[in-house]
């Protein structure tokens, strides 16, 4: 391919709509497990997926405007999520080593 060929936007194969019903239904879904869920570990890989969702989101978006700036924004959104990961699971061990449960209703406060 030329140069011109290769920075043209591809079209969207897939239309927005559905992007957009699989990030809300996700979303949701995520929603629901973070407020019914009693499970911290639970409740933790809901609110993944509802990050995970508005990435999908953010990246529909910015596909649709043929945009670059929604890519990086969902790289760095991606990366700290993976750190928050790493710093969540780290609590969750701490807290089941102390306390011998992870349930939210067992689980009053965070002071050791």
């Amino acid at each position: 391919m030329e140069g011109a060929a290769m920075n043209a936007v591809v079209p969207m194969t897939v239309p927005l709509n559905a992007y957009l019903a699989v990030g809300t239904i996700l979303f949701v879904i995520g929603l629901a497990g973070a407020l019914l869920k009693r499970n911290t570990l639970s409740i933790f890989l809901s609110i993944e997926l509802m990050m995970n969702a508005v990435n999908l989101l953010v990246l529909a978006y910015a596909r649709m405007r043929g945009d670059a700036t929604g890519q990086m924004v969902v790289f760095f959104v991606i990366a700290i999520a993976a750190a928050e990961a790493a710093v969540g699971l780290a609590i969750f061990v701490a807290l089941f080593r102390t306390r011998r449960t992870i349930d939210v209703d067992r689980l009053s406060s965070l002071k050791w």
